[in-house]
């Protein structure tokens, strides 16, 4: 079970890490400087209360600090039900038939690995961008945490392979038994296919900078 405890302390210690208060470092993130004081982490119904994913982004961005030191500092098995470990490859190497499983998993000992929040898929994986073709919504470097089991619903930005397996980055606009209508991001076109020339569509869940 995650603990309320040693989530806090990992707080206080990249706070610590960083030469600052609890206060001081919800300040350099732009919060509220009484967001990770003492006396916030009990409810007056002396409930527990928990820093919330957006604050925990927000101080990690403004320490340049990684999800996996901040796991480090959580430690022991609160750390483990915080992050996992998924496969991760770029796209120029993803674009392969031997990279995927007909239901767009990853396969193969391609794939190298990195430490990402935890996210309720086994099989999700992460695509990084290379190059400028996505930019400015998805620069060089990001990498994609995309998730072969999630819903798929109009508006979702996805990873879709063809059937000459080229992986394509899209906005979805219908997906029907017979067409798959894709939106362009970045300098790229929109475009049409026969549902029978996709081998698969996944979400893209998150981006991770």
């Amino acid at each position: 079970m995650l603990k309320h405890a040693d989530i806090w302390r990992a707080i206080d210690s990249l706070a610590t890490r960083n030469s600052l208060s609890p206060s001081g470092l919800a300040r350099k993130a732009g919060l509220d400087p009484t967001t990770f004081n003492k006396s916030k982490r009990i409810t007056p119904q002396n409930k527990q209360r928990w820093p919330s994913t957006e604050s925990i982004a927000k101080i990690l961005a403004a320490t340049n600090s990684t999800l996996a030191e901040f796991v480090e500092l959580v430690g022991g098995e609160s750390g483990g039900l915080l992050a996992q470990r998924i496969p991760v490859l770029d796209l120029t190497h993803a674009a392969s038939g031997k990279n995927f499983d007909p239901q767009g998993r990853p396969t193969g000992n391609s794939w190298d690995e990195t430490l990402f929040a935890h996210v309720d898929d086994p099989a999700a994986y992460g695509l990084e961008i290379i190059g400028s073709l996505y930019a400015p919504i998805y620069n060089d470097g990001n990498v994609l945490i995309v998730s072969p089991a999630a819903d798929l619903r109009r508006g979702d930005r996805v990873a879709v392979m063809t059937k000459n397996f080229q992986i394509l980055i899209k906005e979805l606009i219908r997906n029907s038994p017979l067409k798959v209508e894709l939106k362009g991001l970045g300098s790229q076109e929109d475009k049409s296919y026969l549902a029978q020339d996709i081998i698969w569509i996944a979400r893209i869940l998150w981006v991770s900078q």
